[in-house]
Formats: structure tokens, sequence, C-alpha cells
């Protein structure tokens, strides 16, 4: 062949040939030309010098219609004299808006990322934001309305963890408005379940929450205290809580401090209260106290304007009825001040400041303390009746007054007999708290000789005794005791607490607490023996369903049925009595036993003497019955006789004494084989000598 420069081969033509003919196929071959070129490295012939293509692979050869050979891009897309890539176009496409033919359809379009949000995620956030507002101003209506604003309701729980846990690590004034806001939520923002799950969310978390705050456990605890005590969260939440954590974490530690450390604490309630300087609790004092000095600053300076604004700023809306009833009673000791005391009520009334209702209240309230008053202002009936139709005729007063007031609109006069006992009973309860002398009142209560109204002497002793101190509170519950010992009937005592639950809305008017200490005064008969579990259940079916009274006796329910509740009730209001009774048994199986061993009659009766708790010795004729059984030996009765002899021991003491062991024969037979036996040889003798009433008689003959 000639040796021409840039001629081909026949072989080298050939390959060309057969790559030049697949060009069609390019897009679908599973193997494109160019690579089949590139496994066979062809180099043209040399003569005399190399070709300028020597060594250059033939995909990157092109031939021009001249002849010459060229060097062309990477995959055949361009060079002089070729046709580029398969899909090349000379110019950029693009859509014009304006052509008659455009499809909006056919614009490019760009896929944008945009990251999903986490609906709890957005809620943690926007709470931190309305919690920090609250810190700076204070205001917990605009928190409350805040978080209603951001729904999720079913997130709330979160938002107690993070109110405490950003507290827990601020001063005591954040501390301190943590609480007052949960109590606030409570109920009407927050549902108890929520405020539960809440608090059990962050005692899991204390192990984290320790790791920032030193103290963690010590301030959780106190926060968990303070919710019992605001009662945000049952005592027996505790023990529910403490199951589910493991014993050695940071929740359990937590749970044991706020009980041993806080809640079993004399005077709980009020160091935890106050142990941030503060009390989520304005007492019925301060607020009485408040709205007689602003009636009286009125009076002096009729300035009706500064008495509303005071009025506002007490913030106790629910106790204007209060505001109500004072203004009446000082207009009827001030008669030159009535015009002015009636002009601040209709104002308050005209600009919604006390709403109808309350206004109502105040006027129910008053009226039925009329008898009272009469005592100080003789001419106090004749006053209410007069200043009734001038403010229904003014319009600051309901109308529907004068219908509940009777069905002839004339204000009720009770039965003389019951009125004069009412006003007896009330100085009898006064001088018990002064002097603390049970048998005093006994003898009392005796010679009023009005049986039939026990249960009303139950309810006024509880009303009075919750509105005064813990003192008062813990000598009500002893002398309950006492009075179910000796002249009261299980049936007066669930009588007179049925009263005191119908009426407990009225009662809640004047103490703000007044559920919470009905339940505690409930469970705390139910512990001393005056109520059996049973008469709850009976007590909860008499009130109308799902109103105050049957929401306390629930809550009773769950006092008594809570982890050491016997403990814990005994010193609910700060021990003293309560647990002098736990000492009182204790020392009474003492001294039986040294007279068992001695047999010195006269030692065990001066030590039941120096107990000093006449009201209790049914337990001491008990515990001498039912060791007499164990020990076989007869001589308790002995003793039984020298204290009934000495009048150490009361036939009603006695008589109780004896109704509790028959109570319990059934068990005291799993121990005492021959107990009923021996029980029944007892009260013979009981009776020949005179130690039991009549009435054991008809009580027995099952025995």
């Amino acid at each position: 062949m000639a040796s021409g420069e840039g001629f081909l081969t026949d072989g080298q033509r050939e390959i060309l040939k057969i790559a030049t003919q697949n060009a069609d196929n390019l897009s679908s071959s599973p193997k494109s030309p160019s690579s089949l070129l590139s496994e066979h490295h062809i180099k043209a012939p040399a003569a005399g010098g190399k070709a300028q293509t020597a060594g250059i692979a033939v995909r990157h050869v092109r031939r021009t219609h001249s002849g010459k050979l060229v060097r062309v891009k990477k995959d055949g897309a361009g060079g002089k004299g070729t046709w580029g890539k398969l899909i090349d176009t000379d110019v950029e496409s693009h859509l014009d808006r304006n052509d008659p033919n455009y499809d909006s359809g056919e614009e490019p379009y760009q896929l944008v990322g945009s990251t999903i949000t986490d609906p709890l995620d957005e809620f943690k956030k926007a709470v931190v934001s309305i919690i920090e507002e609250y810190f700076s101003n204070g205001d917990v209506d605009l928190a409350a309305s805040d978080l209603k604003e951001l729904g999720s309701s079913e997130y709330y729980a979160y938002f107690i963890k993070r109110l405490v846990s950003l507290a827990m690590d601020r001063h005591d004034k954040e501390k301190e408005m943590a609480s007052v806001l949960l109590s606030a939520l409570y109920a009407d923002v927050i549902s108890p379940a929520q405020i539960r799950d809440g608090f059990f969310m962050l005692i899991e978390s204390a192990d984290d929450l320790a790791v920032d705050i030193l103290d963690a456990v010590d301030i959780l605890a106190l926060f968990l205290a303070r919710a019992v005590v605001d009662d945000i969260l049952p005592p027996a939440f505790l023990a529910r809580a403490r199951k589910a954590l493991p014993e050695s974490s940071k929740g359990a530690q937590v749970i044991q401090t706020a009980e041993k450390s806080y809640l079993s604490a004399p005077h709980h309630a009020e160091l935890v209260e106050r142990r941030w300087g503060g009390t989520t609790h304005i007492t019925v004092e301060e607020v009485k106290k408040k709205i007689a000095d602003l009636l009286r600053e009125y009076v002096d300076s009729g300035d009706t304007l500064e008495a509303c604004r005071c009025i506002r700023e007490l913030g106790v809306s629910f106790f204007h009825h209060e505001v109500v009833k004072r203004a009446l009673v000082l207009a009827m000791e001030n008669r030159s001040a009535e015009p002015l005391l009636l002009k601040l009520l209709k104002e308050a009334a005209e600009e919604g400041l006390i709403s109808s209702s309350q206004m109502v209240k105040g006027f129910s309230r008053l009226e039925e303390g009329l008898d009272d008053l009469a005592l100080d202002i003789p001419s106090a009936k004749a006053l209410f009746q007069s200043l009734v139709p001038k403010a229904i005729s003014e319009g600051w007063l309901d109308a529907s007054f004068t219908d509940s007031a009777g069905e002839d609109g004339d204000i009720q006069v009770e039965d003389e007999k019951l009125r004069k006992y009412k006003e007896e009973i009330v100085s009898i309860i006064h001088e018990y708290f002064l002097s603390d002398d049970i048998p005093e009142l006994i003898r009392s209560l005796e010679d009023l000789g009005a049986p039939e109204y026990n249960p009303i002497f139950l309810k006024k002793l509880i009303t009075l005794a919750m509105d005064r101190k813990n003192r008062e509170k813990e000598m009500a519950s002893v002398l309950l005791s006492a009075l179910h010992i000796e002249i009261f009937s299980t049936e007066d005592i669930v009588n007179g607490f049925v009263m005191l639950l119908e009426s407990a809305e009225d009662t809640a008017l004047d103490i703000l607490d007044a559920s919470n200490e009905l339940a505690l005064f409930l469970a705390r008969a139910v512990i001393d023996d005056v109520l059996a579990p049973l008469n709850l259940e009976e007590i909860g079916s008499r009130l109308t369903p799902k109103c105050s009274g049957s929401e306390t006796v629930r809550m009773a329910r769950t006092l008594v049925s809570a982890r050491h509740a016997g403990e814990r009730l005994l010193r609910c209001w700060g021990g003293g009595t309560g647990w002098a009774v736990e000492d009182a048994k204790d020392k009474i199986m003492k001294l039986l036993e040294e007279y068992e061993s001695s047999g010195v009659v006269s030692e065990a009766c001066q030590c039941i003497r120096d107990l000093g708790m006449s009201f209790f010795n049914h337990e001491v004729v008990k515990k001498a019955l039912v060791m007499a059984m164990e020990k076989q030996n007869d001589r308790m009765l002995d003793l039984l006789q020298e204290c009934f002899s000495e009048g150490l021991i009361t036939i009603n003491q006695m008589t109780k004494g004896f109704t509790r062991v028959k109570d319990s024969l059934d068990d005291l037979a799993l121990d005492i084989p021959n107990a009923k036996e021996k029980f029944g040889f007892y009260v013979e003798q009981a009776q020949a000598k005179g130690w039991l009433l009549p009435s054991f008689d008809s009580s027995t003959t099952d025995v």
C-alpha cells in the first residue's frame, strides 16, 4: 500500500466503518462505539516520520470533508466540522410567557425542602416565653390566658415540667410564683390527671436535673410537698409514684424527702407554704380584715371610686359577698353611714364589680345570722326588712331574693327551742375551746336535754373549728371521739356530717379551704373509730351526685386509704392530742401487764387516773377483757369492778368497751378458740354487777 501520511489500512477502515454504522444506536447500545474504539488503540502508519495523530485513540479522531484529521472534544461533543452530542442544541431554550402557545405546565420547577415540625417541640418552645413573661410580670391571669390560646391541652403535663424545672434554678421568688401559678391553673385550665402526669415526669427526670442543680432533690421534694399541701396532688400520689420508680433513683429520694422532711413535720402545711416566703392561700381572716378596713376608710372619706378600686384590688371576686354582708352590718351599726354604704353597694353592682349572685349571697348570709346579730343590734331584723325592698327597687338586688326568703316572702323564724339550743351550744363550744374540759362539755349537753339535736351540735362544732386554728380543729376531733363514746350514736355522727356536707358550698363562702378541711374531719373520724369506712359510703349515698359534698367524701376515702393514713391523720393538725391517743393505747397495755403480774389494784387505778383521758377509758375495758381471755385469768374483772365502783370508768365507757370486744369476737376467735364462751361469761358478770346499760341486752343475744 502507498505509504502516504494520514492514510488508514484496510483493517482500520473496516473498524471505522463499523463504528460509523453503529452511531445511530449510541443511546441504546449496551456498549458505546467509543468504548469499542477504545479497545483498539489504532495508530496511523509512519511514512518517514510519526503521523500527527500517533498515539491518539480513534474515538478522539474525526475526518473532515477535506480529509484532514482533527482532535475533538471528549465524548464527541464538539470540534470544528462535527455535529456535537446527539441532544445538543445551538442555543438555550426558554419559555416565553407572552407566547400564545405558552403552557405553564412546561415551566421548570424546583423542589424546595422544608423541615417537618413536631407539635410537641413547638409547644415546648412557646411555653418557655409564657413562663419567662410570667416570672417578669407575675400576672397569673395573663399566663392562664396565654396557655389556653396555645391549645394543645394534651401537652400540659410538659408545661408543668418546664415551669418547675425553670423555677428550680432561680430564686425563691420564682419558686413561689411557680407554685402559685400551678394552684391557679389547677382544674380550671389543667386537669388533675395532667398535674399528676407532669409531676411524675419531673420526678422521673430528677437524675438529669441533679446534674445541673446541686440541691435538685430537696427543691423538687419541696415542690411536691407544696403541691400536696395546696391540694393539687393527692397524698396517695406519692405512694403510687414510688412503686413506679427504681429504689436507687433520685426520684425515689425526692418522694422520701417530701414525706419525711416536709409532710410529716408538725404544722407542715404552714411551714411548706411559707418556705419560699409566701402562701397560695390568703386566709379568711386577712380578707375579712382588709374588707373591714376599706369600709371604715370609705365611711370616713366618702370616696366611692377609691373604695371600688380597693375592692377590685383584693382580687377575690368569689368573696365579694363578704363585702355586701359587712357593709350592711356596718350600715345597721352606724345609721348615719347607711346612705353612703348603700351608695357604694349600688355603684359596685352597676359597675359589675359585685355580681348579682354575690349580692344575693351577701344578703342571704346576713339573713341567716340575724338572730345572732339581734343580740348586738336589737332592731337588726326590722332594719334588714326595710333594706331589702329598697335594694330591689333601686335595681342592685335581684328580685328573686324575696322568693328564696320563704313562700310568703317573709323571713322565716326558726323554732324557738331550736333557736335557743343553737345559742346555748355556741357558748358551750367557745367555753370548751378555752378550757379543753370534755367532761364539763358533756355535762352541759346533757343538761340541755335535747339529744334529737345532736347532729346540729356536730355541725356547729366543726363549722366553728374550721374557722379557727389547728389547735381548735384537733380539739374538735378529740371531742367527737368522746361524744361518740358517751352520748352520741353513730347515727347522730352520720347525720351531722350529712348536714355539714349538704351545706359545704355555703361553708366555702366563709372558709376558702372548707372542702379539704371537711375531708380531713371525715377521715379523722374513721381513724378514731367514730365512723366506720362503710359509713362514708352511707354519707355519700345521701348526697346529690357530683355536688361539692360528694367530692369531699371521695377525698376523705382517698385520705383513709393512703399509706400510713393513721399516723398522718392523727397529726393532720400538728399532732398533740392525736398522738396522745396512740400513746395512751401503749400505756394502757403496759399498766394492764404490770397489774397482771403484781395484782395491785390501787396502783393500776392510779395509773388509769394519771392518763387523764376519761373519754378513752373504754380502751381500758376492751384491753382488760381481751387480756383476761388470752391469759385465762379473771383477775382483770377485779380491776374493772374497782374502777366502776370508784366512778373511774362510767357505765357508758364500760358499755362501749364491751361493745367493741363484741364487735371483734370473730377475729378474736382465730387466736382464742373459746373467746365467745368467755365473753358470754363476762357479760353475765357485768350485767349482774350493773356495769352495762340495759340496751346492751338485745345486742348480745347472738353471742
